[in-house]
Parts: structure tokens; sequence; C-alpha cells
């Protein structure tokens, strides 16, 4: 059995830096306290078939950008088709994000031939690791979108 880690982000006013807060002896969560630019969207937790955006709980696919988060008609990596890359092509950001869920797992690349015709990067990883990356570029004021896929 395998148990997965609970993990919250909490923001503050300080300087830009990731620092990590000591969980209760008795959870295996971990909390981390994000600084920089305010009045953007940012990861603030996650879980085991959810990401938390400012607080707010998303549990279906999602594209998160600086300043909106959208609903995102893809419906897990195997019934993902080009029009859902297309759709993030067109969302004017420099890098894309696509988190496949507690796993790595890669598009067929066909797929993504319009994020290649756009210039825009594709960068696939599994969804906590997608949280934390566009954070942190979020932070450093890139055009970073991040499409997470729920199955």
């Amino acid at each position: 059995m395998v148990r997965r880690k609970k993990v919250e982000f909490y923001s503050s006013a300080a300087p830009l830096s990731m620092r990590a807060v000591p969980a209760d002896a008795s959870d295996s969560s971990v909390k981390l306290h994000s600084s920089g630019p305010t009045g953007q969207n940012t990861f603030t937790g996650y879980g085991e078939g959810y990401v938390l955006v400012n607080g707010v709980r998303h549990a279906s696919s999602v594209i998160v950008l600086a300043d909106r988060v959208l609903p995102w008609s893809a419906q897990g990596l195997e019934r993902l088709a080009p029009e859902h890359f297309a759709e993030l092509a067109a969302l004017g950001v420099e890098v894309v994000l696509l988190g496949t869920g507690a796993t790595l797992r890669f598009p067929r690349p066909r797929l993504t031939r319009a994020l290649l015709e756009a210039g825009v990067g594709l960068e696939v990883m599994d969804t906590q690791a997608a949280c934390r990356t566009y954070n942190i570029l979020a932070a450093e004021e890139r055009r970073v979108a991040a499409a997470l896929l729920f199955d």
C-alpha cells in the first residue's frame, strides 16, 4: 500500500523563497511557505485527485494561468485530442506544464503539434511536480500555464 502525502502551500510577504515548515509528527503532510508576488494564482495544496488554487479545490481537469483558472474539457491522457493542445496553444504562454496525474505519462507526439507550431514549450510531469514547477515559474513572472488532467 502506497501512502500519499498531503501537501499544503502558504503565502507570506517575505522575500522570494520556499521554506519547509515541520508538520505535526502524526501527520505525513508537508507545508511549504511560498513568498513572492501576490495577486496571481498559485497552487496552495494538492492531494490524491485534487489541487487547491488559492485555497479553492479543483477535482477535474483544469488550466491554471497567473490571472485565471479555466475548466479543461480533457478527460484523461488516453482521451486527449489535438483540439485540447490547440486550446493550450491559444493561451499566449511560453510554456505549458502538463500534469498527468499521480504518475508521469506522455501524450502521443502527434497530439501536441499545435504547441510546436505556436512556439510554445511543453513539459510533461506528474501533477504534483507540475504544481510545484508552476509556482516557481509564476513567481519568476514567466508566462506559464499548468494543464492538469484528472482521470
